[in-house]
């Protein structure tokens, strides 16, 4: 597997003066414009004039002393919900189009500039963010890096994300994970992906999916990376690397609902990493979580995402149903039966079981599952039947959502070995464990790149 930069490796190289922002800038500019590649798919929009000019900026800042943050002078790229001031946020969808453009910044993309990133364009996605699987009917569907001939999906929501970065079209990726759409996308793309906590990053500026569960975070080389990209997220300084040791952490492996349906290739994967840890003196443990099992249940009539993102789209479904993606709008109009009565239930349902969890981890530094249980269909099966497609999307998205609910924190790192199909172990916790799942993070990744031969730290 092709071994990308990480953020500390591309300062060090700005900072030699072996390369300068413009030059990065213009090769991850020629890479989304290669008509080989990928770029035309993984990207809505473009900004080659911009991203150029503030990478000349931010070199003359860097001869001059001056370095904003770790992300001084990097290419980037948002996910198409996020506004940029004087352009139109299509969210991935055709009737969007002519919206009118935004009159200001999302608050992520301020703070991306300001700590001195090149904001080289905006990524493709799946329509309003509402599906796992990264297919999008209106602007084509990127090809995960894994088994380009077969034409493999890239994860969703935030598919031109893990696309981008796989690809060196941009050095970060930002996207938004309402049910694991930053995970999902980093695992079929053989990156490491971070979900926070969503109180910790604002959302102003993006647009929604589910206000209960959305929230915001990068897709990149490394733990370090992850982490250093929160710090500017979140408007917090970025505090020094402090990975645990591994034979101090106590670990613990979902035991039920995760594996079903799992192939083979991932339970091996799965297996090996856990395997390795122990083998590296993590003490894990098996863990029951009946609370898992019974999601499915809670969500029967949709949850959160179908009540919440009836509500936002209620007017503009009227108006333009016929240009939506078929699929995006039929799980959008399940919010309709939802009644207020309904989601007050969910509500007070959703308090107790988060209880109930985190008492469970309470004793575990992070809780350990496949980040999806397959690895990446094929584009072509899923777009030619709905019942492929849907049943894909429930399996590829439930472990992730396991998460969300908790309004918990998690990482996707990659555990599959050098030319094989690309596998996630997510390494996860209840809200506002960041800084802990950071550093157990940084811990098992070493552990993982130690029994695969990886360099990615």
């Amino acid at each position: 597997m092709t071994t990308l930069p990480t953020i500390e490796q591309l300062q060090a190289s700005l900072e030699r003066g072996d390369t300068t922002s413009e030059a990065l800038t213009a090769e991850a500019l020629a890479r989304i414009d290669d008509p080989r590649g990928e770029g035309s798919r993984a990207f809505t929009q473009v900004y080659h004039e911009q991203a150029l000019a503030s990478a000349r900026a931010s070199d003359m800042l860097r001869s001059a002393g001056l370095v904003r943050s770790p992300l001084e002078g990097l290419p980037v790229s948002v996910k198409d919900l996020f506004d940029v001031a004087g352009q139109v946020t299509w969210s991935g969808s055709a009737v969007l189009r002519d919206a009118p453009p935004a009159t200001g910044h999302a608050a992520i993309v301020s703070r991306l500039l300001a700590s001195g990133a090149i904001l080289v364009g905006k990524t493709n996605m799946t329509e309003f963010a509402f599906s796992g699987l990264g297919i999008n009917p209106h602007y084509g569907t990127p090809r995960s890096p894994w088994d380009r001939h077969t034409g493999r999906i890239p994860g969703g929501s935030s598919s031109g994300a893990g696309v981008a970065v796989a690809d060196g079209m941009s050095a970060v990726s930002i996207g938004t994970d309402t049910g694991g759409s930053v995970r999902i996308p980093s695992a079929f793309c053989g990156l490491t992906g971070f979900k926070p906590t969503a109180r910790r990053v604002p959302t102003m500026g993006a647009f929604p999916l589910s206000g209960s569960l959305d929230s915001i975070g990068p897709l990149a080389a490394s733990v370090n990376c992850c982490a250093t990209v929160d710090a500017v997220l979140t408007g917090q300084a970025l505090v020094a690397p402090a990975p645990a040791r591994t034979e101090h952490l106590r670990l613990a492996v979902a035991g039920n609902t995760v594996l079903e349906g799992a192939d083979e290739t991932v339970r091996t994967a799965f297996d090996k990493a856990i395997q390795a840890l122990r083998r590296a003196g993590a003490q894990v443990e098996m863990l029951e979580l009946p609370e898992f099992s019974r999601l499915a249940d809670i969500n029967r009539q949709g949850g959160f995402v179908c009540a919440e993102a009836w509500a936002i789209h209620r007017e503009l479904l009227d108006r333009s149903q016929a240009g939506y993606d078929p699929r995006v709008a039929s799980r959008i109009l399940r919010g309709r039966d939802i009644s207020a009565a309904d989601y007050i239930d969910l509500l007070q349902i959703r308090r107790r079981w988060i209880a109930s969890v985190e008492r469970r981890l309470a004793p575990f530094d992070a809780l350990l599952l496949p980040t999806a249980p397959v690895i990446p269909p094929a584009i072509d099966a899923l777009s030619a039947s709905d019942e492929a497609y849907f049943a894909a999307n429930g399996l590829i998205l439930r472990n992730p959502t396991l998460i969300n609910f908790l309004d918990g924190c998690a990482l996707s790192l990659p555990c599959h070995a050098q030319g094989e199909a690309p596998v996630g172990l997510m390494v996860a916790g209840p809200a506002m464990r960041d800084v802990h799942i950071l550093n157990a993070g940084r811990a098992i990744e070493g552990v993982l790149a130690d029994s695969l031969g990886r360099t990615n730290r």
